[in-house]
């Protein structure tokens, strides 16, 4: 073998398109797009974005097809950034291929993402969302009955440091020295340098910050909150509801990081519902589970009143719960939810909320990369948010009518299954050895019997 090479950086000036390297395409990608085409999706968002571009000046823009393929990339590639999104379209052939584009044209700059998204309304991408339900609808893969709710937080595209007061605009520093100079800690014309402002922080005892006191410069929307694994963060909350059966999404809402998950629960579920009833389902959300952070007697008898029964198991208190100035239908809806908690549906449906609705945070916040907001404001994280949402529903139809959810599932299953043969090949080969072997040695054991035994001696008949 010769060696080889490598070539000098000045190519060839003009290349024949028919030169040009073609990708073949991924598998995935090209059943999404299958799927894609045959719901009709690209014209029927064409239409729907129609109103929101001029008819005839400028330039034209990328199709909203684009955009929202692109986001799917985002998804299923595990890329938060759009930078990230647009590079990685650039250097795949097949996600260009994917997007629509040949070998000679380029695909989007980020910059175009950001547009298209400043562009398009938040009720266009909540049809989207819809648009994708439906097509689970449409193949008979949702239930809609019962679902589960639960939260989880965002990280905001804002800093502590960013943080000022809402009734003097004094950011931190600020703040901390006027503290100094009360405390005696410095004269009032002295300004600290900021290792002595830090160690005098650290020191101190009632050191609390509140959302109604302080606010983000950079995102006015984020919210001071403790984050899972708590450290203190400008946050969002993002809630879930999925039909426990399919484990399809029916609804994210998003949220200041503050928002108690009281006062959200019964608009999630009636989101859920709404989005139901846009995408052609007949079916009524009628029970909701939930963990004991939902819990809370209002809560659960309004939703009782908008006919969802819940299964919320109560938080241990210090003392029992007291009715004598409560109405009375707010004892007995708490009762009722209780007696359903504790039976053996009620623990059944818990453990797969727990089960279920986490395995979707994790598809989406730690594989899907959306567990960092790179947007400022809840608009635009809540437009994204649902765009990945959209994503994943994508992927649970392709997994139940294909088999296959992800890209790289195509690869692991191929592996498994080629495992799984070679082990079968194996077992079988094993079990052929050993019936050969035990024939063998029977036949050996009958041979040497034949040998050493002799046969008996033949008696002479009596005359």
């Amino acid at each position: 073998m010769a060696l080889g090479k490598r070539k000098s950086e000045q190519q060839e000036l003009w290349v024949a398109t028919t030169d040009l390297p073609r990708s073949p395409g991924h598998p995935f990608y090209q059943k999404l797009n299958a799927l894609l085409a045959a719901d009709g999706f690209d014209a029927w968002l064409e239409t729907l974005c129609a109103a929101y571009y001029h008819e005839t000046l400028g330039r034209p823009s990328i199709p909203p097809g684009v955009y929202f393929r692109m986001i799917l990339i985002g998804y299923f590639e595990g890329i938060a950034s759009q930078r990230g999104i647009a590079w990685r379209c650039c250097d795949s052939r097949s996600l260009a291929a994917f997007l629509g584009f040949g070998p000679t044209e380029d695909t989007p700059d980020h910059s175009s993402l950001s547009r298209v998204a400043q562009r398009l309304p938040f009720e266009v991408h909540a049809a989207v969302f819809q648009r994708v339900l439906a097509i689970a609808v449409t193949n008979k893969l949702v239930h809609g009955k019962t679902v589960a709710v639960d939260s989880t937080t965002l990280e905001a595209n804002a800093a502590m440091k960013s943080i000022v007061r809402r009734d003097s605009g004094e950011n931190w520093k600020q703040y901390v020295t006027g503290l100094m100079r009360e405390a005696g800690v410095i004269a009032a014309d002295e300004t600290p340098t900021d290792e002595e402002a830090r160690r005098f922080d650290k020191g101190r005892k009632d050191k609390k910050v509140s959302n109604a006191e302080w606010v983000s410069t950079t995102d006015a929307e984020s919210r001071i909150t403790r984050m899972k694994d708590g450290t203190t963060h400008l946050a969002y909350k993002a809630e879930h509801v999925l039909d426990v059966e399919s484990e399809f999404l029916l609804a994210v809402t998003l949220h200041g990081g503050d928002a108690a998950d009281t006062d959200t629960l019964c608009d999630s579920l009636m989101a859920a519902q709404m989005n139901l009833q846009a995408a052609g389902s007949n079916v009524e959300v009628r029970e909701g589970v939930a963990d004991k952070g939902y819990h809370a007697a209002a809560t659960i008898e309004l939703c009782e009143s908008l006919h969802f029964r819940t299964y919320i198991p109560e938080p241990k208190r210090k003392h029992r719960a007291r009715w004598k100035d409560k109405p009375r239908k707010l004892r007995d809806a708490v009762y009722a939810n209780r007696r359903r908690a504790k039976g053996e549906r009620g623990k059944k449906l818990g453990r797969l909320r727990s089960e279920r609705v986490e395995r979707s945070f994790a598809h989406l916040c730690e594989t899907g990369g959306a567990r960092r907001c790179w947007l400022a404001g809840l608009e635009k994280v809540t437009k994204r948010y649902l765009l990945q949402a959209a994503a994943r529903n994508l992927g649970l139809i392709l997994r139940k009518l294909f088999g296959i959810g992800t890209p790289r599932g195509l690869q692991k299953d191929a592996a498994g299954k080629t495992a799984l043969i070679s082990l079968a090949q194996i077992t079988i080969l094993a079990i052929q050895t050993v019936t050969n072997a035990l024939r063998a040695a029977k036949n050996a054991s009958r041979r040497i019997h034949n040998k050493i035994i002799a046969p008996r001696p033949q008696l002479a008949p009596v005359m």
